[in-house]
């Protein structure tokens, strides 16, 4: 007997000779490790503590859907891996993957003993380490190894296996096996994998057409062999992607093959069927940028945010990120696939789909824009660059290290009028009343005067009703010395405190001393004490905003005056069952009905902010100029609403350079930069949302009290209103802010909140001064 040690003696006895007795020591030897170690596996069964299925964390891609549930925006994760449950598996690649790698699989007992032995045998005498033989033991393996186990005997491979077994039935197993095993491209189970090489799914509930067929599960279950080429020689032993190269497309078909064979064999195929099956030609080519999994795309920054909110929800609060990427969640965000996409169209100024205004201008061009659903505060559209990697224009976020990322503050301009305005209408202050509002004026209460270094304020354009306006008309001219007095008489506390419970929780301070501008969490103390960081140059939009919370604003006014928290995460679920969702709550900003409908009557009047698609429509026009001139300008705002929307658009410079058109023209103002911008967006925005603009139709006010009628009489909505006068004040704002008038009205109660985020990272400034 070959293999044996000894030769036969007479009358069929045998002899040892002394060659073979020299070499019994290390036969005995492995049978007592053998033996050693079948008590180690015994003993182990039953006192060993090794990880089964229900203990291991598994990494499992998270998805990121859209609004709808069923559109996918982002795959995050370091593996590629969707579970799916066996019950849920059609039969293609649990037949495949028994013809290929286990065909006693059904009936043993979840080890090879074999295997066992030869493994006992390669540990005495130095030989290779032996790989598993059946599923179960397969499975036992990489288990472990996800575990972070390292061994070098099959023993303890089989006390898992042997375990698994007794525990679990075989269709759990081979479930477990198939969502965890390898596939090479970065899939790990057979759902990714036929994902990324076919395009379909193992789901039974699937169309037929979209499930894998047994031809393709074949090839998959032959790439389990070698999933990935050998890095030492790529070429030589490329494995089995037939992809790859030629090499490994004659891997394919052989392993294929192989694995039909057995497919008859066990009965899962007939002699006909398999002489009629034809390997499938339709194998994905390799992508090398499949990894990226669209986070590079302008919702890649929507992701980010999508992130920092989640880490400050209860299921995920001081958990890394992985725990999230790795845990197979379904993430569905606010974000409506139809507004995001007319975001993009419109927000994205180097593709042929935005305004003619903005397009074919120079490279340091950047805009962003934010949608926020009135009443909900959730966030419809997100652009805040064109590549999630890339810089944030439109907010900032705290990332998983609890540093603050983005550049989405932007000096408002007039934009932030709306702010003064509401605070007036609030305080029962009508748009019909009249105000001084000359050229020139001196506010010596801020230190607005001829012999203070800012001079005193200054209006940018002339207004037919100068110099005499009712509210309504210095809004529609953006006249700056109305809106100064205004912001006094208010105090400046009162004008923070409304932008605030509206919807603006952080506003950037100018801090002598220091070049960048210093961002202050607008909660983090009482109006009155928050107010004594800026000057009264709030209210004609100094100090810096991001986009984001200007829209949440836009959205609180669009609401009749009923503030809810933007945000981003509609639903965390996983395995069907719920993790988290949406806190919808709103709190209310005092503004009664009167007070809403004369906002409203008079930002409608804003030429810039009308619609022609029937809807009805209120907006607010705003820029900051670039240093000290009175012609150049390096901020431009659009802001506004409907009923059913609201938005925000900064168009600016990445270098904070002053715009400056393509033919050199400095004549860029937020009636000419965002405002197109604005009016595309929110055209196609509520076209493509199907709602009907007669469900949200605009009130009419009274005008209680009203003062006397203004020489010119208001134009009805319908009608153009004069061009709105955004442009730079020529007075430049004091070098630091001056002292703020004492308070004239207490703090309103504050809404229930996130917890406080830290400051976002410094950004060099455009030393802008004056607004429009």
């Amino acid at each position: 007997m070959r293999g044996t040690g000894e030769t036969p003696g007479p009358a069929g006895a045998t002899t040892a000779s002394p060659k073979r007795k020299r070499r019994r020591l290390p036969v005995v030897l492995a049978v007592c490790v053998l033996l050693a170690g079948c008590g180690l596996v015994a003993g182990g069964y039953y006192f060993d503590s090794v990880p089964t299925p229900s203990d291991l964390k598994l990494p499992e891609s998270t998805t990121v859907f859209y609004a709808d549930g069923r559109t996918p925006m982002a795959k995050l994760g370091a593996q590629n891996r969707t579970i799916v449950p066996y019950e849920q598996m059609n039969d293609s690649a649990k037949q495949a993957i028994v013809a290929a790698e286990d065909r006693t699989f059904w009936t043993n007992r979840g080890i090879d003993f074999k295997g066992v032995l030869r493994a006992a045998w390669a540990n005495v005498s130095g030989g290779q380490r032996q790989g598993a033989s059946t599923l179960t033991q397969q499975y036992a393996r990489i288990a472990a190894d996800l575990r972070g186990v390292t061994y070098s005997r099959k023993l303890r491979e089989a006390v898992i296996a042997w375990k698994l077994d007794d525990a679990y039935t075989k269709e759990e197993i081979l479930g477990f096996y198939l969502n965890t095993v390898p596939f090479g491209r970065g899939a790990y189970g057979i759902e990714a994998a036929a994902q990324t090489y076919f395009g379909k799914t193992v789901r039974r509930d699937a169309p037929p057409e979209r499930q894998l067929t047994q031809a393709e599960a074949m090839v998959l279950c032959a790439m389990v062999k070698q999933p990935e080429a050998d890095p030492a020689d790529p070429e030589g032993t490329p494995g089995y992607d037939p992809r790859r190269n030629a090499l490994a497309r004659q891997n394919s078909i052989d392993r294929w093959n192989y694995i039909r064979d057995g497919m008859v064999k066990l009965g899962y195929l007939t002699s006909q069927q398999a002489a009629d099956l034809a390997y499938p030609d339709t194998v994905r080519p390799i992508d090398k940028d499949a990894g990226r999994s669209d986070l590079d795309r302008p919702t890649g920054l929507v992701v980010n945010h999508v992130l920092a909110e989640l880490r400050g929800t209860e299921p995920f609060r001081g958990k890394p990120d992985e725990v999230i990427r790795d845990g197979g969640y379904r993430i569905v965000t606010t974000i409506d696939k139809r507004v995001q996409d007319a975001a993009e169209a419109a927000a994205d100024i180097r593709r042929d789909t935005a305004p003619r205004a903005v397009r074919g201008q120079p490279r340091n061009w950047q805009a962003a824009l934010v949608a926020v659903e009135p009443g909900t505060g959730r966030v419809l559209g997100y652009y805040g660059g064109d590549k999630g990697s890339g810089a944030d224009y439109a907010g900032w976020y705290s990332d998983e290290d609890g540093q603050a990322r983005g550049f989405g503050q932007h000096p408002p301009g007039s934009s932030f009028k709306v702010y003064d305005l509401a605070a007036a209408v609030r305080d029962g202050i009508s748009v019909k009343e009249r105000f001084d509002s000359p050229d020139t004026k001196e506010f010596p209460a801020s230190g607005r005067t001829k012999g203070s270094a800012a001079g005193p304020i200054r209006n940018a354009e002339r207004a037919p009703c100068q110099p005499d306006c009712a509210l309504w008309e210095a809004t529609v001219a953006s006249l700056n010395v109305t809106y100064f007095e205004l912001t006094e008489r208010l105090g400046t506390d009162k004008v923070i405190e409304t932008a605030r419970q509206a919807g603006v929780e952080s506003m950037w301070e100018t801090v002598r001393g220091n070049p960048r501008p210093q961002r202050v969490d607008l909660r983090s103390d009482p109006a009155d004490e928050v107010a004594k960081r800026f000057s009264t140059e709030v209210g004609i939009g100094q100090y810096g905003i991001t986009v984001q919370d200007h829209a949440n604003g836009m959205a609180t006014f669009a609401a009749g005056g009923k503030r809810a928290d933007a945000h981003f995460v509609r639903s965390v679920s996983k395995d069907d069952e719920e993790v988290w969702t949406e806190q919808l709550r709103t709190t209310d900003l005092g503004l009664d009905r009167e007070a809403v409908d004369q906002l409203d009557w008079t930002l409608r009047r804003v030429r810039a902010a009308k619609l022609d698609n029937g809807w009805d429509s209120a907006g607010k026009t705003g820029t900051w100029q670039a240093g000290k001139s009175t012609t150049q300008n390096v901020h431009t705002w659009m802001v506004g609403w409907t009923g059913a929307l609201a938005s925000a658009v900064w168009l600016g410079t990445t270098d904070g350079k002053p715009l400056r058109t393509s033919d050199g023209s400095y004549d860029v103002y937020g009636s000419t930069g965002a405002a197109p911008i604005w009016r595309q967006f929110m055209t196609k925005a509520t076209e493509a949302m199907k709602l009907d603009p007669g469900k949200y139709r605009f009130g009419e006010p009274k005008f209680p009290g009203d003062t006397p009628e203004p020489t010119a009489s208001a134009p009805p909505p319908s009608t153009a209103a004069p061009t709105p006068s955004d442009s730079p004040s020529p007075s430049p704002t004091p070098s630091s802010p001056s002292p703020s008038p004492e308070p004239t009205g207490r703090p309103t109660s504050r809404p229930t909140l996130t917890p406080t985020l830290p400051p976002p990272p410094t950004i060099t400034p455009t030393r802008t001064r004056g607004p429009r």
